[in-house]
């Protein structure tokens, strides 16, 4: 056991529906994983090579609450997807790496972009616009045991109760296999990883006051108020 000159920090954690909690030890994130999405950002459609970049585990928060952060006057909701590894390793082919899946859940990957297009226009690192704290709001995590792989199934935001983004799983460009079995060729996956699967198209303004409800069809749903 070390002898810590500080004391630890806590292990960032997801509920799990029913009870208990997942470690979470990484957070990888994969960029424009929906056609759409890309378009409306001003990119090819095109299936191009996977990109990721991170957010940090403590960003993770189940409280339902997102504070607005901070230098930004355009934090955006995008609604993902989230894969929740139960092992890992590295070069994973293709056709095992659903066996490394413990759960899903439905989560947001809240964006100051404003400042994400700055560090673009710079060729800058994104975590200024990405890793901020509570950045992550997810629901509790279900086990594959209960839901299955979800490849398809209809995902979509409503702000205020007005829909912004929907679309369908199986209009990933990347599925979930692939992303793990990418990411497996230049990292070392582990037990406690998270996968965030990217959004579709829709992506928008919040505001303090306002509610975002999310949803993915047989995974969850996220309702977040923005104070």
């Amino acid at each position: 056991m070390a002898d810590f000159v500080i004391p630890a920090p806590p292990v960032p954690s997801i509920p799990v529906a029913g009870g208990g909690a997942f470690p979470v030890r990484r957070v990888y994130c994969i960029g424009r994983n929906y056609a759409a999405h890309a378009v409306e950002m001003g990119h090819d459609p095109n299936r191009e090579s996977p990109f990721f970049f991170q957010k940090n585990p403590n960003n993770l928060d189940s409280s339902g609450e997102f504070p607005y952060p901070p230098h930004s006057s355009d934090v955006h909701h995008e609604v993902e997807l989230v894969v929740a590894l139960k092992s890992g390793g590295t070069s994973i082919p293709l056709g095992q790496a659903l066996d490394h899946v413990w759960g899903y859940a439905v989560g947001l990957d809240m964006t100051r972009r404003d400042l994400q297009a700055e560090a673009k226009k710079h060729g800058r690192p994104w975590e200024i616009g990405k890793a901020f704290e509570r950045s992550g709001p997810v629901c509790p995590l279900q086990p594959v045991a209960k839901l299955g792989h979800p490849a398809a199934g209809r995902i979509e935001l409503k702000l205020n109760g007005a829909l912004k983004q929907e679309g369908d799983l199986n209009q990933m460009i990347w599925k979930v296999p692939e992303m793990i079995s990418y990411l497996s060729e230049y990292f070392e996956l582990q037990a406690g990883d998270i996968i965030m699967s990217g959004t579709p198209s829709g992506v928008g303004l919040v505001a303090r006051g306002d509610r975002m409800d999310a949803m993915i069809e047989g995974v969850g749903t996220l309702s977040v108020r923005v104070v």
